[in-house]
């Protein structure tokens, strides 16, 4: 037997605002249930027929916990603004990264042990999906590390040590003993990002050779030389990596521990001499990244103005929307007003970097949403497209570079099954992005309801621009009018508001099809039922998911006659190719 505890606005509180509830419902394994106590204060009369509608309630309550899009919906209107004047923000071509972490199956949350063999040390590597899943990209940047890789010793050549693996001790940090990176796993890692045509950003362990404080602090510099032998292992192996990045979350408070800045600048100032002096000769030498940790502005102004020549990419990470367990991470993901403050982070750090004067640039170095591994079907689910492509669209918008997301796989929140390495719904959200926005970022408005989040980029490899609208409003369809300033079309008006013409949805996306109209693409993500918690995504009705083969699907547009309104139906998310406006800001 277990105990379901109602949260959030229940039917008492709608139907009867001025009684005090106080409501279990206690389920067993058959699903028979009774009411176990319904304790209330009274402050109106209930009729005979209210307690019945309540128990009606409560009965479909119980037999279907889905939240879904709403059977009944209404339609409003609404107008974007894109000014295509000049770009506010400019992306990475390869703005799409994903992480592989080290975190072992034993590795668990909640009583939820999620991440299976998804570690860097046990993946699959041989799995036809992951391999497909990663090309499919052209290229994708793979960010490895996590919590654990500040427990991470590198083996070396000829090392008569054992390499050991990570135990699970709670008398230890983090809750797992140190743990080794073998050489023959390294080689074939590599020989899988090749194949892959993955970039690859390296963690490296930043406590190594520092004193370990009661209070948490980490003091002393950093010792290289674990390091240091393998990069030099890495370079004579002639395996690329676009960049090492020191040290996972210990800046600022830090997690399990922490570095002051002054300190952490010099030990990257270190980091930066020994890859010019490595990769001495090399035309390209990687990137310098760092700290990999939570934004804390006093901490990032003294770490950026104490490494002026010396860390390419400023790294943080986001998990705003709380402890995997919260019950209410469904509400925050689909209330605008909880996404607009996560806007806070990416423009403080904008700040930061344009008054140092430095040419240090921003990146998502980890970005889970919910910390602690996710929550199972929200997290993994269609729900968490709305709050990671927001957080896509935010960030570029501040001039962030690269996105990285927790994970690729492992974990509740991966692009990938841990088990089945089969695609979730938020691996189709990064695809199409990485597809078809490109790297200006332009200035988006919406007005008409605040459940529309609006996003516009340039086009990717093609003319015009390319919109990107999420409705959070599981009620509402919204048709939505496309205004653009400073645009010149090939003799097309901007998108009109139109009255009803009587056609069906189908039968205009129909004639958009015949010669001489002129048309754009779009591209409509829906859940699966309309259920929120499906980890099974719809491309214009019809469901996304592999072959036989483990083959990523085609990502096929409808085209639409431009003169009709983007319709946008509840909770769903459309990108809208428009190749006919022409911005100054995608010459």
């Amino acid at each position: 037997m277990f105990v379901s505890q109602l949260g959030g606005l229940s039917f008492c509180d709608k139907v009867f605002p001025t009684i005090n509830w106080n409501l279990s419902i206690y389920t067993t394994p058959s699903s028979s249930w009774h009411v176990g106590s319904l304790i209330y204060e009274m402050g109106c009369v209930i009729s005979v027929f209210d307690l019945l509608g309540l128990c009606l309630w409560l009965c479909l309550a119980i037999h279907s916990s889905r939240t879904v899009v709403s059977l009944k919906t209404g339609s409003v209107e609404g107008t974007v603004l894109i000014n295509g004047t000049a770009s506010i923000g400019k992306t990475d071509e390869d703005f799409i990264c994903a992480t592989m972490d080290f975190w072992p199956p034993e590795k668990c949350d909640y009583e939820d042990c999620s991440w299976g063999s998804a570690s860097l040390l046990n993946l699959d590597l041989s799995n036809p999906i992951l391999l497909d899943a990663i090309k499919a990209f052209s290229p994708l940047t793979i960010r490895i590390g996590g919590t654990l890789q500040d427990k991470v010793i590198y083996q070396n050549i000829g090392d008569q040590r054992p390499c050991s693996q990570f135990v699970k001790s709670n008398l230890e940090m983090f809750g797992f003993t140190q743990g080794c990176l073998p050489l023959p796993r390294w080689d074939a890692l590599n020989i899988f990002f090749k194949e892959a045509g993955a970039k690859v950003i390296f963690g490296l362990n930043a406590l190594s050779g520092r004193s370990m404080n009661p209070n948490g602090s980490a003091t002393g510099a950093w010792d290289s030389s674990n390091a240091e032998s393998l990069i030099r292992y890495t370079v004579n192996k002639n395996y690329t990596v676009r960049g090492w990045e020191l040290g996972n979350e210990l800046s600022g408070n830090g997690i399990g521990a922490r570095i002051a800045a002054d300190q952490y600048a010099s030990d990257v100032i270190a980091l930066h001499n020994m890859v010019q002096k490595v990769y001495r000769g090399s035309q390209i030498k990687p990137l310098v990244l760092g700290p990999g940790g939570f934004f804390d502005a006093y901490w990032f102004a003294e770490f950026v103005n104490k490494t002026p020549l010396s860390l390419q990419a400023i790294t943080h990470h986001i998990y705003n929307l709380g402890p995997g367990n919260d019950n209410h991470l469904i509400e925050k993901i689909l209330d605008p007003s909880y996404l607009d403050g996560g806007s806070e982070p990416f423009r403080s750090l904008q700040n930061i970097l344009e008054s140092s004067g430095t040419s240090t640039v921003a990146w998502v170095g980890e970005a889970g949403g919910a910390y602690n591994s996710g929550h199972n079907l929200v997290t993994n689910a269609f729900v968490f497209s709305f709050w990671y492509l927001d957080q896509l669209g935010m960030a570029s918008s501040y001039d962030t570079k690269t996105y990285c997301r927790q994970t690729l796989i492992g974990g509740n929140y991966g692009l990938l099954n841990t088990t089945t390495f089969v695609p979730n719904p938020d691996y189709y959200s990064a695809l199409l992005w990485h597809r078809i926005m490109g790297r200006n970022v332009l200035n988006t408005s919406f007005s008409g309801t605040a459940k529309i989040r609006a996003y516009s980029h340039c086009s990717k490899q093609s003319e015009g621009i390319t919109l990107l609208l999420i409705n959070l409003d599981g009620n509402n369809t919204v048709q939505v009018r496309v205004s653009v300033a400073n645009e010149s079309t090939n003799e097309v008006p901007k998108l009109p508001h139109k009255h009803n013409t009587g056609r069906t949805k189908s039968e205009r996306k129909h004639q958009a099809s015949n010669v001489g109209e002129v048309t754009r693409e779009e591209y409509h993500l829906t859940a699966k039922d309309g259920n929120l918690h499906s980890q099974t995504v719809l491309l214009n009705g019809k469901m996304l998911s592999v072959n036989s083969s483990g083959t990523i699907p085609p990502l096929e547009p409808v085209h639409v006659n431009i003169s009709e309104p983007v319709t946008v139906t509840p909770c769903s998310i459309v990108f809208v190719h428009i190749p006919s406006f022409l911005v100054p800001a995608c010459r």
